[in-house]
């Protein structure tokens, strides 16, 4: 395996912009990236605040970096893993993408109450809960995945009468 150059090393007519984009390029051609969580990998490699912000703005402008493709490809995957759009959100937050583009790939991932079912399915089969206890479980579960707490109500059925009531 080949290893890239470090930051600042003065390689045949190389400059921090073309350093800093061919790191760029060569972290974008293992897996997508957002701008932000780019930028964040290109300073912590080293290369000065001016050649990123060049080479983001490059890369926006020639659609090889995306913001919206990204978040829209994260939700369609992470929802496809079972993962719910608050995980989701807070995921994509943490990686840089601008609330706006998170809610707009938010709104437009799947059915989030129909998603909530199957994962609960899944996870503990076709029979509903039938006492408190259990519903609780799996409806922490629900919540840790990133569920929305009227996802867990859909998924997890009506409520039922304590057994103690008359």
């Amino acid at each position: 395996m080949r290893r890239r150059p470090k930051a600042g090393t003065a390689g045949p007519d190389s400059t921090p912009d073309r350093g800093a984009r061919l790191a760029a390029v060569t972290l974008l051609a293992r897996r997508d990236y957002a701008a932000g969580e780019l930028a964040d990998r290109l300073r912590r490699d080293g290369y000065p605040d001016e050649a990123i912000a060049a080479v983001i703005a490059d890369l926006a402008a020639g659609r090889i970096l995306d913001d919206a493709r990204f978040a829209a490809h994260y939700v369609a995957y992470h929802a496809q893993r079972g993962q719910g759009p608050r995980r989701i959100a807070a995921d994509l937050g943490s990686r840089g993408v601008t609330q706006a583009l998170i809610d707009a790939a938010v709104a437009a991932g799947p059915d989030w109450g129909a998603l909530a079912r199957e994962v609960r399915l899944r996870r503990f089969g076709l029979p509903l809960p039938e006492s408190w206890p259990e519903k609780a479980k799996q409806g922490r579960f629900l919540q840790y995945r990133g569920f929305s707490s009227d996802h867990v109500r859909s998924a997890l059925g009506p409520d039922f009468e304590s057994e103690d009531q008359p």
